[in-house]
């Protein structure tokens, strides 16, 4: 007798199905824990970064006071934060980011990351002056421009290829959520409270990396074979076959290391110039666009609106988290590529709308509608950027170096990445001064660049190991 082509849910051989799947639902569930314990582990590298960015804004008048400080060495301060000693720092952690990776493994590179920002929260809170507040933002940028490296890339060497996308961009999420954070609760705590809260997320980033295993692949390439194979094991779980992916991994790298060893002048070289071009250009497109602008002085840009300061810099930093939340599920879906040009687009649109109301204000036109026009432009702004350009170059730039230049081609991203923050928030009030509506004109203009660059030269990397990714790109 023949089986039925549909079994009814009662049929013995259904039954036995739906079992079975469960059972297979639960075991990848089982086995996908130590990737999630391992990813949580590293975001909070994310998150002391976010709190480094979000400390000084709630906290100048306190700093002030607190220390008995002239106006001038505040604004002094303020400039070494945001334009300088901050950045510069973070320059530094970025230049030397790709390096430590490689010598140190990506674990190590996080505990160094982590012991310079803890550092630097303990010189704030001790400070009684100018000099000890500049070393300890120094301290945390230098651990910033570290983290900003290495988190994406460890977290995409350790996902499986179908969720590699959605954790890593959880390092941007984590980054806007310590922002947020630090400054809706920098309302509330006292400067050097705030600064203690930094010490919670570098002391569970430090006491976590115990727990977790490193990246396989760094210990495929660094020839630890035995080490590889148990860290590829508890990270797909006991029960998983790894065989086929540890053959690709170890025959990538054993192609890889038949290459001569790859000096920094040799990333453009023909193999890897387009590797390098992709990640460079969509760092000078992430930050060229205006975002550290908008960032750092939008308490500024709503006043100057006539809007309410501390009423749109908190939606401004809601929007921000939950949009970049919402990204996580949908871009191993939609694709890294379709999401660029989305954001790309809606970039363009928020700097023109900005634009014109302050071409209205500054013209004296329809002044009634200039308030509601800002806001809507600048959080359609951080929405757009928080929908792609903020997490998904990061997400790229960790995918398409193979592992052999990873170091010193992501050290190089990173640093392009850091130097083009220091340089749109250096020269924001420059341009603001020259004409405020043309300062959105200059960003809509370099995001309308951008979204030729990614349809032109931007390859989609969903759906595909490292190693294939990799391979299409570089040949």
């Amino acid at each position: 007798m023949e089986e039925p082509l549909i079994l009814k849910n009662d049929h013995p051989a259904a039954t036995a199905s739906v079992e079975e799947d469960g059972l297979q639902q639960k075991s990848r569930n089982e086995s996908l824990w130590m990737v999630y314990l391992s990813t949580f582990v590293a975001v909070c590298g994310s998150y002391v970064f976010g709190c480094c960015v979000g400390f000084s804004s709630p906290t100048q008048d306190a700093i002030r006071e607190d220390l008995s400080l002239s106006l001038a060495e505040v604004e002094s301060i303020i400039y070494s934060m945001f334009g300088s000693i901050l950045t510069f720092g973070a320059m530094i952690g970025a230049i030397t980011s790709g390096s430590l990776a490689d010598l140190m493994g990506r674990k190590g590179a996080m505990r160094l990351s982590s012991a310079f920002c803890a550092a630097g929260w303990i010189a704030i809170y001790f400070a009684q002056g100018v000099v000890a507040l500049d070393i300890g933002r120094l301290a945390t940028g230098y651990g910033m421009g570290v983290f900003s490296y290495v988190v994406p890339v460890f977290i995409s060497e350790i996902a499986p290829k179908n969720l590699r996308g959605a954790l890593a961009t959880l390092n941007q999420v984590m980054i806007c959520g310590g922002a947020s954070v630090s400054f809706i609760i920098g309302t509330f705590l006292t400067w050097r409270a705030l600064a203690l809260t930094g010490l919670i997320p570098c002391g569970i980033l430090l006491i976590g990396l115990f727990l977790i295993p490193e990246s396989p692949r760094w210990l495929a390439k660094r020839g630890r074979q035995k080490e590889f194979e148990v860290a590829l094991q508890k990270l797909r779980g006991k029960d998983a076959d790894i065989v086929e992916e540890a053959a690709e991994i170890k025959e990538y790298i054993e192609t890889l290391d038949r290459l001569p060893k790859v000096k920094l002048l040799d990333l453009f070289n023909k193999r890897y110039l387009r590797s390098v071009i992709i990640g460079v250009g969509l760092m000078v497109a992430q930050q060229f666009g205006g975002i550290n602008g908008v960032c750092f002085y939008v308490s500024n840009i709503f006043k100057s609106a006539g809007f309410s300061p501390s009423v749109g810099t908190i939606t401004y930093a809601i929007l921000q988290v939950v949009v970049t939340l919402l990204i996580t599920q949908v871009i191993d879906r939609a694709g890294r590529k379709p999401l660029l040009l989305v954001s790309g687009s809606g970039l363009v649109l928020a700097c023109l709308i900005t634009g014109l109301s302050f071409y209205l204000k500054v013209n004296e036109l329809a002044l009634n509608y200039v308030p509601a026009m800002a806001v809507t432009g600048i959080l359609l702004y951080i929405g757009s950027f928080s929908a792609g350009m903020g997490a998904v170059p990061w997400v790229i730039m960790s995918e398409i170096f193979p592992i052999n230049i990873k170091g010193a081609a992501g050290a190089l991203a990173t640093l392009v990445n850091w130097f083009g923050a220091w340089a749109v928030s250096y020269t924001y009030n420059f341009l603001m001064s020259w004409s405020s509506y043309g300062t959105f004109l200059v960003y809509a203009a370099i995001n309308a660049l951008a979204i030729v660059f990614v349809i032109k030269v931007v390859p989609e990397t969903k759906g595909r190991t490292l190693e294939q990714i990799q391979a299409a790109i570089n040949g």
